[in-house]
């Protein structure tokens, strides 16, 4: 699995990952234990405190453990340290290939072999549709999906949401066992609950812990009020489930803060509705639409409550309009405090973001104001989000070239004029073969087997004929080079 990092002033680095295994907190506590699990004492007299079992984590785990995969993903275009290519003439100071030879494979860092990364993921529906983390699957040319019952598929990215750090994988598979869906909204702040992963690769892997905040707000993720938890995260995990004590799935686990790129005690999970919610704008529309006010908010402090005439520290204040947005159109100004949207209160300001976020753009949306001493509403046009690049995954075989393991499309003129190269197609995407060749991104494909290439159809159609291998004339900037590439 992949792991990515921010730096928090020097508190902490923020890696994505997943579960590793975690002492269980005991469940009563000395003074407890000594007052025989029924008071503890305080200055003001005995308390009476309801004895409670430890939770019976191995039901939820043979309840769902059928449920959680593992994800490999692998990543053709490689840069390693390999044996060289060399050149017919034996090389040397004198050898007018040699150059030619050094710069085609990038001064000795070429393309070796695949490169894997680990995460987990769940299924969320018997027809094989698996819900894991963005970061995991996001650059993978293939995806691999194995079972607890050690089958194993191939996946297929039916869509990825950056913002949000879900993506939806599908395998072809029927009547598999799928998890059941849980409320975050009804989620306590320090009750059990138990993740199921493969931190470090070790398949599902069981560690537990309690929830110890929700609706937290973090740096790279304004539209994601995640659930923290001490449940023991680490890489590998990423994309696996969080559950409740009634079995129930309440979050993805994507997240730590740590100093050393392990855990460290604070993990963080998306909560499930907001994952869901993704799920099916991805399966029905290849991306997430979101809604978007065009304001910018802060903090209400206990002082600039007194300033506006709050009763109490809540809200988020609008520090900025930007010009014709829905929020200037409907006649929001700085200075307001947005205390609710549809009816659901705003007490900080990190809720308004996914809040505006899941309204639909094109629909009215009701905005609480407190503005000059008392409250006012607006109505606004909810606007669109911009999209970030796309939600729409591309993976697996290329359409053109596929048994070759090539993506590629046709010359443009002007890319004819300013290389001097009349005929031949440009590479896009490289996976397979053609990867484990050295042909990379932007290299031009002038023939195959000798014969020329004019079009995207002509180099299929060659790759059809081939059975063990075919010799690809490759231009890179000003040299061509035979390639070959073994089929099988």
């Amino acid at each position: 699995m992949k792991l990515r990092a921010l730096t928090i002033s020097l508190l902490a680095a923020l890696a994505l990952a997943g579960c590793s295994k975690s002492p269980i907190p005991n469940a009563f506590s000395d003074a407890h234990a000594a007052a025989g699990g029924t008071a503890v004492q305080s200055p003001s007299g005995p308390v009476q405190a309801p004895v409670q079992a430890v939770p019976d984590f191995a039901a939820v785990v043979d309840a769902n453990k059928a449920a959680v995969v593992n994800i490999t993903a692998t990543m053709f275009k490689t840069s390693a340290k390999a044996p060289q290519i060399q050149s017919p003439f034996g090389g040397g100071e004198d050898d007018p290939f040699e150059q030619f030879f050094k710069r085609f494979q990038g001064q000795g860092e070429v393309p070796q072999g695949p490169r894997q990364g680990l995460g987990s993921g769940f299924i969320v529906d018997p027809s094989g549709i698996i819900l894991t983390n963005a970061h995991v699957v996001a650059d993978a040319d293939e995806v691999r999906v194995k079972l607890p019952d050690r089958r194993e598929f191939k996946g297929k990215v039916a869509g990825i949401d950056p913002t949000t750090d879900i993506a939806v994988v599908k395998i072809d598979a029927k009547d598999l066992p799928a998890v059941k869906i849980g409320d975050p909204a009804r989620t306590r702040v320090g009750e059990w609950v138990l993740a199921i992963g493969s931190p470090f690769g070790f398949e599902n892997t069981v560690t537990a812990g309690i929830v110890s905040a929700t609706s937290r707000s973090l740096p790279e993720g304004s539209y994601v009020p995640f659930i923290q938890t001490d449940a023991a995260v680490n890489p590998g995990n990423s994309g696996g489930p969080l559950f409740n004590m009634k079995g129930e799935v309440i979050g993805i686990n994507s997240q730590i803060y740590s100093r050393s790129g392990g855990f460290q005690g604070i993990a963080f999970a998306i909560p499930i509705d907001a994952a869901m919610n993704v799920e099916q704008q991805l399966l029905a529309h290849g991306k997430v639409e979101r809604g978007r006010l065009g304001v910018g908010v802060q903090e209400v402090t206990q002082s600039l409550a007194k300033s506006f005439g709050l009763d109490r520290p809540r809200g988020a204040l609008v520090s900025q309009v930007e010009p014709g947005s829905p929020a200037a159109k409907a006649g929001l100004k700085p200075g307001d405090v947005i205390i609710g949207v549809n009816g659901k209160a705003i007490e900080q300001s990190n809720q308004l973001p996914p809040l505006v976020a899941q309204i639909k753009p094109g629909a009215a949306a009701k905005i609480e104001v407190w503005r000059g001493g008392k409250t006012n509403e607006f109505t606004a046009t909810v606007g669109a989000m911009q999209q970030a690049k796309t939600a729409k995954a591309e993976q697996g075989s290329p359409e053109a070239g596929g048994k070759l393991g090539l993506a590629v499309r046709q010359l443009t003129p002007q890319e004819r004029k300013e290389s001097g190269i009349e005929q031949g197609v440009v590479v896009e995407q490289v996976g397979g073969p053609a990867a484990r060749a050295g042909i990379q991104p932007g290299d031009v494909i002038t023939a195959v087997n000798g014969t020329p290439v004019k079009s995207p159809q002509d180099l299929r159609s060659a790759a059809q004929r081939s059975k063990e291998g075919v010799a690809l004339l490759v231009r890179r900037g000003d040299q061509s080079i035979f390639v070959p590439l073994e089929l099988g």
